[in-house]
């Protein structure tokens, strides 16, 4: 299960009546007034915020803001301490899309992006999706296709994969630079 959800849903759940329509009143800005008479509960607000990607559990200022502003500092507090666990127990070896792997690999890799793809185990079908939905732009096919195979891999997304797989492809230089 989701720690993050987890999370949303206990404070979904010690939200009163009055807390609520304060925190719909403030998402008006960013929520539709449809939308907003539609909600029920904490959960339901959550939801739409997430999927509107205003939370996240690796985004979560916005909803601080919001629980700040209705005075709720013990909400507050579970979200920072969310935050600092979690960052706490993420591996240093773990991958983030805006790190210097990717530019690095984006940068030296080009035209041998399929090789490389197919070393780190993406499908054939997966890629000719890729190349379809961007048919004119290499560094964006490469850019599409690590982000697949780091949703794929999950927590499992290792820098050392990455670089094993380009020296499986002798593209050796890249992969030094990946290293440093």
């Amino acid at each position: 299960m989701d720690p993050f959800l987890t999370l949303l849903h206990s404070f979904s759940s010690s939200l009163s009546d009055t807390e609520l329509s304060s925190l719909k009143f403030l998402c008006r800005g960013k929520i539709g007034k449809r939308k907003l008479e539609s909600v029920q509960n904490g959960g339901e607000l959550f939801i739409i915020l997430f999927e509107q990607q205003l939370i996240a559990s690796d985004k979560v200022s916005f909803l601080e803001g919001l629980l700040e502003s209705i005075k709720r500092e013990d909400l507050v507090s579970q979200l920072k301490q969310f935050v600092e666990e979690r960052e706490a127990n993420a591996p240093d070896d773990q991958l983030d899309v805006h790190e210097k792997p990717f530019e690095v690999i984006c940068e030296n890799v080009g035209r041998d992006w399929k090789m490389l793809m197919r070393k780190l185990g993406i499908s054939e079908v997966k890629m000719d999706r890729i190349v379809a939905a961007n048919p004119f732009n290499l560094r964006e096919q490469l850019v599409q296709s690590l982000r697949e195979w780091q949703k794929w891999k999950g927590k499992d997304a290792k820098v050392t994969d990455l670089i094993k797989a380009l020296r499986g492809c002798n593209l050796n230089l890249v992969a030094d630079r990946v290293e440093q």
